[in-house]
């Protein structure tokens, strides 16, 4: 008896621990698709997507509408273009409250992490992916989409938020350093197989050298910046991750502020002193400096790769700003380069939960048709992003248009293909951040670091250790990274006010209670019995 009640208080103590270890965590919502789609009704439906003046991309989208239009004649969607993501961001997250959300977004998994803390409001896709009918290839489906096999999986797996798939991917893209070969070159350098920090930063030294008449040699110009970098988050991640250094962890730890991260900032001060680096925000798009011939090395998404060139399509410089030089596509410089590492970026894309669930389907149909050849092909086709299907990649289509490589300067032009190459050769080398509920912010964060830095030392500061402590804290309380809720082993919040216990713990802890009130009185009972027994 004794044996079986110690088992029976254990079992219910670990049952209380384990549900009351969610407390606070958002208990996870699962969308069950109707049964069939209804085509007896129509259904207007919003899509959200990123364009910044490439037209070719805004063709292929209103291609994909009408195309899935005459499908499903019963669907709407009404497209709305934004100039970049952090616009979106902004404008669903206003929207969430007020319950007008889009339908379809194109996003990012850091923003969907904060999406999600609200009831509902992004639809888990895993039970969607498999279902038989409207899932991914399912068989009622009118459009020859992608299997869930036949989706990259390191792109999909990018989708996974607390190891559920809250969105599925687009396109992809990483960074790539575009060098003035030309340049590098007349100041008496080789360029490596893989360029390392150590060598980008020693040739944008040696670029500074000017002549008697105070023009740089390199150029005869009178500026240069030889080393831009567009995403200086992106900078430091990488950085980081490549000296194998602290940033974050998948609970939300922050980890950033540690001594490596103290070296890059010490580093990036010396070579902005000199003038050899500087950053987009600071000085402008690398592309606009690389192509006048006023730059070396300028890191940029390969996502960009027509701005970037001397015969880039989409060039905005004067004509009679151009310098002619060759362009080397090159990965960004590494710390070991046996083993290269470069970050995936690139957009994903999620639906969001509405009252009808015939709606959702509706969304969830043209979701899927984003995924379909006949979008995902043209659409590479218009920057240096990879398709993210092995159905669009492995086609005799887009094979064909990477091998006609620098047959002109705007479909096929070579600088373009060279930034997709080199994602397609280097899928496997790419890594992304932990995704939670304040990723974004540590991003921007990790950013501000660089900018801040470079900014103050162009105004002469010191950027000593007690310059960069003072900095620590300062982005700290920026962007609230103290703030940032950390998921204990169980799912929920260390130290912090959780709010009233979910319903099944509250449940439980009631029937323990009236279990031990029981049993109490079982155990009292019994001990009266005894006594009586014992005065008889």
């Amino acid at each position: 008896m004794k044996k079986k009640l110690l088992l029976f208080v254990i079992s219910s103590a670990l049952a209380v621990i384990l549900l009351s270890g969610c407390h606070g965590k958002k208990e996870s919502y699962a969308f069950t698709l109707p049964e069939e789609f209804d085509t007896s009704l129509t259904y207007e439906i919003t899509f959200w997507a990123k364009n910044d003046s490439n037209k070719a991309q805004v063709n292929v989208y209103q291609r994909a509408i009408s195309e899935f239009q005459e499908l499903y004649p019963n669907v709407h969607v009404t497209l709305r273009l934004y100039t970049d993501y952090s616009r979106i961001y902004n404008d669903v997250i206003t929207n969430i409250s007020t319950g007008t959300t889009p339908n379809v977004c194109i996003t990012y998994p850091d923003h969907i992490a904060t999406y999600i803390t609200g009831d509902n409001v992004v639809v888990p896709l895993d039970g969607l992916i498999a279902d038989k009918k409207y899932g991914l290839a399912g068989s009622e489906l009118l459009f020859d989409g992608p299997s869930e096999a036949e989706i990259i999986p390191e792109f999909l797996a990018e989708c996974s938020i607390s190891g559920e798939t809250y969105a599925l991917p687009y396109m992809r893209s990483t960074e790539a350093c575009y060098v003035n070969k030309t340049y590098v070159e007349r100041l008496g350098y080789t360029l490596p197989d893989v360029l390392t920090w150590d060598f980008v930063f020693e040739v944008s030294e040696a670029a500074m050298e000017k002549d008697e008449d105070g023009l740089f040699k390199v150029n005869g110009q009178k500026v240069l910046i030889p080393f831009i970098y567009k995403s200086t988050d992106n900078m430091m991640i990488s950085m980081l991750r490549q000296l194998d250094a602290g940033y974050s962890d998948d609970a939300g730890h922050v980890l950033i502020f540690n001594d490596e991260t103290r070296a890059i900032l010490k580093e990036i001060s010396a070579h902005a002193k000199t003038g050899a680096f500087s950053t987009f925000k600071i000085s402008s798009y690398p592309a606009n400096f690389l192509n006048a011939g006023q730059c070396l090395f300028a890191i940029d998404s390969t996502a960009g790769a027509t701005w970037m060139g001397s015969h880039a399509p989409l060039s905005d410089i004067a004509e009679d700003a151009y310098v002619d030089f060759e362009t080397e596509v090159m990965l960004i410089p590494q710390y070991d380069t046996e083993n290269p590492l470069m970050i995936s970026q690139g957009p994903s894309v999620c639906i969001f939960n509405k009252e009808d669930p015939q709606e959702v389907l509706a969304s969830w149909l043209f979701m899927q048709y984003l995924l379909t050849n006949s979008v995902q092909i043209p659409y590479a086709q218009t920057e240096g992003y990879v398709p993210v299907t092995k159905k669009a990649q492995e086609s005799a289509e887009y094979r064909d248009y990477l091998s006609r490589r620098g047959e002109d300067n705007s479909t096929y032009y070579d600088v373009k293909i060279d930034a997709t190459k080199l994602l397609l050769e280097n899928t496997d080398k790419t890594f992304v951040t932990p995704v939670f509920n304040g990723s974004a912010s540590l991003r921007s964060a990790a950013g501000e670091l660089i900018e801040n830095v470079t900014k103050s030392t162009r105004r002469k500061a010191d950027v000593n250790d007690e310059f960069i402590t003072k900095l620590y804290d300062d982005v700290t309380s920026l962007y609230h990274l103290d703030q940032i809720e950390v998921k204990g082993l169980l799912g929920a919040a260390d130290d912090k006010d959780l709010g009233p216990l979910p319903k099944t713990s509250v449940i439980l802890l009631i029937s323990l209670a009236a279990v031990w009130a029981i049993l109490a009185a079982v155990w009292i009972g019994r001990l009266i019995l005894a006594k009586k027994d014992a005065q008889k």
